[in-house]
């Protein structure tokens, strides 16, 4: 097998063990590896075949993962079959889906809070204090997790720029920033 091909199978495996490791299946990391090794858009049997995979399955993950905004649906002129390509914000966006999970953990904890002030003081002083903690918790994390998305954007936007000719490669794979 060529490196290069070798390079792709191994990416795409240890993209599917993350995402299981995440709690999710291993055939949408492995799809979601996939896409974001490929250059082009592929359709559901390109998917299918390359992941030597029914195409069922495929069309059930692809589907989630368009509604998670990870990847999306794009027009090959002259085929009538769907195709997908990972989104260009893939990262920002796994991570903002995962942080908006995160986040409904403050709204549990409000919700315990809120009933709280409606005069329900009949829980114990340990579980309204254990509450009280975490609603705030989840809201401090909230707030970083916004401002690392904003910064993320910035260096997105330098990490291309580099990428785009403005900088050395080399040195920005290096960690230099060009």
């Amino acid at each position: 097998m060529p490196p290069e091909s070798q390079t792709r199978d191994d990416f795409i495996q240890d993209f599917g063990e993350g995402y299981q490791r995440f709690g999710h299946s291993r055939l949408m990391g492995r799809i979601v590896g996939l896409l974001i090794h490929e250059e082009g858009p592929l359709s559901l049997d390109e998917i299918a075949e390359h992941l030597r995979v029914s195409k069922g399955p495929v069309s059930q993950i692809t589907r989630r993962l368009g509604e998670h905004g990870l990847i999306r649906k794009v027009w090959v002129p002259g085929s009538r079959r769907d195709h997908y390509a990972a989104e260009e914000q893939i990262f920002a966006r796994a991570f903002a889906s995962h942080a908006k999970l995160l986040g409904q953990n403050r709204v549990l904890a409000a919700n315990y809070l809120e009933s709280e002030d409606e005069g329900e003081t009949s829980r114990p002083v340990h579980f309204r204090w254990r509450v009280t903690e975490m609603h705030r918790f989840y809201e401090l994390m909230g707030e970083h997790l916004g401002r690392f998305l904003d910064e993320w954007r910035v260096e997105r936007r330098r990490l291309a720029a580099a990428w785009d000719g403005s900088a050395d490669a080399d040195d920005l794979r290096a960690g230099n920033g060009g």
